[in-house]
């Protein structure tokens, strides 16, 4: 069963399904729902009946699927962390320029996100998706972000997001952890090599953000390591001329 957050529980269930629907290969049936959140199937079909008169699931065959509302949230999150209209662009020329996908990613509120990608929707297997950054303190963006911000903030995040071990490589120590902040800030690009993948390695350099310094940005790609050991330099160079057109 999900994990339970305090709140009603109707509207705890509700989002419990979003979540469910939302990481799903396919549509899901009602009853695997309800099998899954341990409730009745009456419970399920009346917590889907709003959810689906305000777009958020549809029906689908073989069960419920997200919703046309989605995007609509999903635009309006990415106008709300900063972004642009061409970023989207810079993206793809990255892309088209180094052979390795390309990212947005933002820290606002003590949250990392990827907010846009070359990285194909229909790629399941890609490492590195849009949403919740979950390994920041190993990836390239999150290095860069998180240097972006002080030493207070920084362990926060780390506090509440916690250090895991992905690799070998992963960086799992507060202070080893400081050392690689300042090595970001020294060179101004952070590097992450099999760190979050043992197969990939991603760089970021970090943007400009919101005036007030609540909203940050990082411009990032990834490719096998393999690759970018053979072309490192020319990948570098593009990311560095990207992130200097979108600042």
């Amino acid at each position: 069963m999900p994990h339970a957050t305090p709140g009603p529980r109707s509207v705890e269930r509700a989002l419990e399904i979003l979540d469910l629907v939302a990481d799903a290969d396919g549509p899901v049936a009602a009853k695997v729902l309800a099998g899954r959140l341990a409730c009745s199937l009456s419970t399920v079909y009346h917590l889907l009946g709003p959810l689906t008169a305000r777009g958020h699931l549809v029906r689908a065959e073989g069960g419920y699927a997200p919703g046309p509302r989605v995007a609509a949230l999903h635009r309006s999150f990415q106008r709300h962390v900063g972004l642009a209209p061409g970023v989207g662009e810079t993206l793809a020329r990255l892309r088209r320029a180094t052979g390795a996908e390309a990212y947005f990613t933002a820290y606002r509120d003590g949250l990392i996100t990827v907010v846009d990608t070359t990285a194909p929707v229909t790629d399941a297997g890609h490492p590195f998706t849009p949403g919740p950054e979950t390994r920041a303190h190993a990836t390239a963006h999150g290095k860069a972000l998180l240097a972006g911000v002080g030493r207070a903030a920084r362990r926060r995040y780390l506090a509440d997001h916690g250090m895991a071990r992905f690799t070998d490589r992963t960086i799992t120590a507060a202070e080893r952890f400081e050392a690689e902040v300042r090595r970001v800030r020294a060179q101004g690009v952070a590097v992450s090599v099999g760190e979050a993948h043992p197969a990939y390695t991603c760089l970021a350099v970090a943007l400009r953000g919101s005036g007030d310094g609540s909203v940050l940005h990082a411009l990032s790609v990834s490719l096998p390591t393999a690759e970018f050991r053979r072309r490192q330099g020319g990948v570098r160079a593009a990311l560095l001329e990207a992130a200097g057109a979108i600042q």
